[in-house]
């Protein structure tokens, strides 16, 4: 940037420096060589300083159009903006509640697809702003790259688990049984494929624009696929484990918007000047005892705490199995301080509601961090959304951005102190293998069991 003020260099359109007037050349046999010399440290000049760019070099992106409804805004014409927003974001966030207990209700293939879903639509809106960012620089192949790239990472992680939790179904099928066998070096190969193609398409006078974006769609697919791969996986431990932190989020949100709408007084956080820390402690408070309530509720049926398995025998997912001790009535003492307040020793729990706890904590005072992430990076680009998606609530990347941490905490915990082995998969495991594999298996284990006494030698006649 110094070298260019010396030189005469002048800011051009979208925050680019122009090249500064042409002097004269000494005539002579390298007059030629000067003059492209010249040209080509003019053009990486003029398009070599985009990370020097400040905040205020970002060019403004129009605001989204409102999309709400012509029904809301005749109702509520007559109240002030800060009340018909209440009101609209009321009736939307029920409507959505409503919609999400009915995909509840049509089983564990549906929730899979509703977060497939919401995964590619938080995918598009980040990716969009990047285009619109960058919009006069007309990139080559950035947006098909993107989609490719998105393709293939959805291919990997659910490839992989096609072939944890569909090992069944896989080995009746041959063609599947080939996809899954080579399935990382298939995968590899795709995104190879992708990475020629960026490196195709480099452009001299966008290099460096154009390392920015293949970063800005890499982040961005760690952001959404990574997450929504393990808020599957949630899943299939059980559907507890996916609705109750996904509630304590969604509960947290309202609960701190409503304490902080109503009482909020005191700013808690620069990125988000409407947070406050009325609302923030309200919202924990709140979403702990939710939490607790929903886990108690929950832990009673099957249907929630069953693992979700694939039954090749009815071609469906089923959620039938013995609740483990963590969904058991236990008796446990209470300690001497809540023992005078409750006026009883001891009180009956499920173990799961103890774990509540500790999710519905994490959801209340970390997850909110990721919607603080989200407010810099908007603020960042100067957005006010991430789209108009919601009438009142913004793109659903708004709606989901403290989700996705929680879905990385709610794995880790469980992978930590949740998780044992599991029989089902092991045996899913077994089933693929080559006879003689499972033959040797089965002396290997025959054997174990004897040893410790649990089987009786077999008398050779």
């Amino acid at each position: 940037m110094l070298e260019l003020r010396h030189r005469g260099g002048c800011p051009g359109p979208g925050g680019a420096l122009a090249p500064p007037p042409r002097e004269g050349v000494a005539a002579g046999g390298d007059h030629e060589t000067e003059s492209t010399s010249d040209k080509e440290t003019d053009i990486d000049d003029r398009y070599g300083d985009l990370d020097s760019r400040t905040d205020s070099d970002i060019p403004e992106i129009p605001p989204s159009s409102d999309r709400t409804p012509e029904i809301l805004k005749k109702a509520l014409s007559g109240l002030s903006s800060r009340w018909k927003n209440w009101w609209i974001r009321g009736i939307l966030t029920l409507t959505m509640i409503s919609l999400f207990f009915l995909i509840i209700y049509m089983g564990s293939f549906m929730l899979m697809l509703l977060v497939l879903g919401i995964q590619v639509k938080c995918f598009h809106e980040i990716i969009t702003i990047g285009y619109r960012v960058y919009r006069s620089y007309d990139l080559p192949w950035f947006r098909t790259l993107s989609w490719y790239f998105l393709l293939c990472v959805n291919y990997f992680f659910y490839g992989e688990t096609v072939a944890d939790y569909f090992a069944t179904f896989v080995q009746r099928e041959e063609q599947l049984q080939f996809l899954i066998r080579y399935h990382r070096f298939i995968s590899f190969a795709l995104y190879l494929a992708g990475f020629c193609m960026f490196v195709l398409s480099l452009v001299k006078k966008h290099y460096r624009l154009q390392f920015y974006m293949f970063a800005w769609t890499h982040v961005t697919l760690l952001i959404t696929v990574t997450q929504s791969h393990l808020v599957i996986q949630n899943l299939f431990e059980g559907m507890i484990w996916f609705l109750v932190p996904i509630s304590s989020v969604i509960c947290n949100d309202i609960t701190a918007y409503l304490f902080g709408f109503f009482f909020g007084r005191t700013p808690l956080i620069k990125l988000s000047p409407k947070k406050t820390w009325e609302g923030f402690i309200g919202g924990f408070f709140s979403t702990v005892v939710f939490g607790f309530i929903a886990a108690y509720v929950l832990s009673k049926y099957q249907y929630f705490v069953c693992p979700v398995e694939y039954r090749s025998d009815v071609n469906s997912f089923v959620t039938e199995c013995e609740p483990s001790e963590l969904f058991q009535l236990h008796s446990y003492s209470l300690p001497p301080f809540l023992r005078a307040v409750l006026r009883r020793e001891r009180v009956s729990l499920y173990p799961f509601q103890i774990h509540s706890i500790a999710l519905s904590t994490f959801a209340s005072l970390i997850g909110p961090f990721g919607g603080f992430f989200a407010s810099g990076f908007k603020r960042a680009f100067k957005i006010k959304d991430f789209a108009n998606t919601i009438p009142g609530h913004g793109g659903i990347m708004d709606r989901f951005d403290c989700q996705y941490l929680m879905a990385t905490f709610v794995h880790v915990y469980i992978t930590s102190f949740i998780r044992g082995p599991n029989p089902s998969k092991v045996l899913q495991q077994l089933l693929v293998l080559q006879p003689e594999q499972q033959l040797n298996i089965y002396k290997t284990l025959k054997t174990h069991l004897i040893e410790k006494g649990i089987l009786q030698p077999t008398l050779k006649v």
